[in-house]
């Protein structure tokens, strides 16, 4: 049976939109940011025989628990910009083999190309929502710039800086309240920065890399997107508020309550004050 053109599939059209908003908003210049995209078999099917693995791809994390998923990803080394021009040469669509240890190829990351180089945080992360979220699908990493700036000048201690961002703007408390993770300086592409981010994505949906960038999860890509474009302008907000002298009113905590009743969600334990 004659298969579909891969580029009409919906998640590389999802996937070349959202690296060119990306690029677009200068959260991953040069080949900053990754993104992997769980799929199922059934997405797959219309386009691709599972069977016709182009090559196989050794990798030194053991993501056992992932055997069989299907991801589509962002390439290692490749620029957002060159994506919407050259899908197949900056995106692949890839398998985890049985050993956990092997990924198969079935489209994309031509002339050599292999996935981004955070695929084992992306992977540990995947796992981690998982456990708590079934629906998770997207691991989202970019260096959106306020946020970016606001590690180097907030203290970083997580109830604190989520507690900001929620007085910036009204909606960060709905969309986000669960708060925002951070993890110490640590060097990427790294297991030790996969697993601490795992362990964190456990509990958020945002966990902060200081001096770096941003993680996101969600069920789709318009959630994680908007997940990390609400708390991005969250701290764009509080840098020209901090440029204009400084806070004199925001948002009380009592206002936030009477927000999180309006909208049917849970603020984190111990946040708010009494």
């Amino acid at each position: 049976m004659k298969k579909n053109n891969i580029l009409n599939a919906n998640y590389v059209q999802e996937m070349i939109e959202v690296t060119t908003n990306l690029y677009r908003l200068g959260w991953d210049e040069r080949n900053g940011g990754n993104i992997s995209y769980l799929l199922e078999e059934n997405e797959i099917l219309p386009f691709l025989d599972p069977a016709e693995v182009l090559r196989e791809i050794p990798m030194i994390f053991d993501a056992a628990s992932l055997a069989g998923k299907y991801f589509i990803v962002t390439g290692s080394g490749k620029y957002f910009k060159n994506v919407q021009v050259n899908p197949a040469e900056n995106l692949g669509i890839i398998r985890v083999k049985e050993d956990g240890n092997t990924l198969q190829l079935l489209w994309g990351l031509e002339n050599g190309a292999v996935p981004t180089s955070e695929l084992p945080s992306h992977f540990m992360s995947h796992m981690a929502r998982l456990t708590v979220d079934p629906d998770n699908r997207i691991i989202m990493h970019n260096h959106a710039t306020h946020l970016l700036a606001m590690s180097f000048t907030h203290d970083l201690e997580e109830k604190a800086f989520t507690r900001t961002l929620w007085k910036m703007c009204t909606e960060c408390l709905v969309v986000f309240p669960e708060g925002v993770s951070i993890l110490p300086w640590l060097v990427p592409g790294t297991t030790e920065i996969g697993e601490a981010t795992a362990a964190k994505m456990k509990e958020t949906r945002l966990v902060l890399w200081p001096q770096h960038g941003i993680y996101g999860a969600g069920k789709d890509m318009d959630e994680v997107f908007g997940l990390i474009e609400t708390a991005e302008k969250a701290a764009e907000v509080y840098t020209y508020v901090c440029a204009q002298g400084g806070i004199k009113q925001t948002i009380s905590d009592e206002n936030l309550r009477l927000l999180a009743d309006r909208f049917g969600v849970t603020p984190r334990e111990g946040y708010l004050e009494a």
